[in-house]
């Protein structure tokens, strides 16, 4: 079997995957995504999934585990890149989380998203196409308004949500 340029380029989520990137990561899962029963399959033979240590309802280490030691560090230094975009759910996923769990847990994060990326544009066969920056908050619009109109009647304001058309 061969590989050409092009399905290497596919699995590119981003500019910041460029080729000797996508040969490494090709090398280590290959191009075949039909081992893996679904990206949370491959994200954890990956060792990029939180650990869920738990007992009698205690939550212990989230460490991740030892795993494909190659991928996972390719990876982590693409999603050391994959901040530093501009406008990318990326760097907007990295910006949200960054702010309550740090910077490393921050980056393998945005490296099993990219990985799930990777897993995707391989088993689809479709290049990549980022969410946008502003995917998650359109995504969760009425949670948001329902939340910052709960925080201000907390603070003691009246609150009611209109459009702006009906409002201008």
């Amino acid at each position: 079997m061969t590989l050409s340029p092009k399905p290497l380029s596919s699995c590119a989520p981003y500019r910041g995957v460029e080729q000797r990137t996508a040969e490494i990561v090709v090398s280590e899962i290959g191009v075949d995504m039909s081992r893996f029963p679904s990206a949370n399959h491959l994200a954890s033979w990956g060792a990029l999934c939180p650990g869920n240590n738990e007992s009698a309802g205690k939550r212990k280490s989230g460490k991740t585990r030892k795993g494909n030691q190659w991928l996972r560090r390719v990876l982590v230094e693409v999603a050391w890149a994959a901040f530093r975009t501009k406008e990318t759910y990326l760097s907007s996923q990295y910006h949200r989380l960054v702010a309550c769990r740090g910077k490393k847990k921050a980056i393998v994060a945005v490296a099993h998203s990219i990985l799930v990326a990777i897993y995707h544009a391989l088993e689809n066969q479709a290049p990549y196409r980022d969410l946008g920056a502003n995917y998650l908050t359109k995504l969760n619009e009425t949670n948001i308004k329902h939340y910052h109109a709960r925080r201000r009647e907390e603070l003691g304001y009246q609150v009611s949500i209109t459009p702006l058309e009906q409002a201008a």
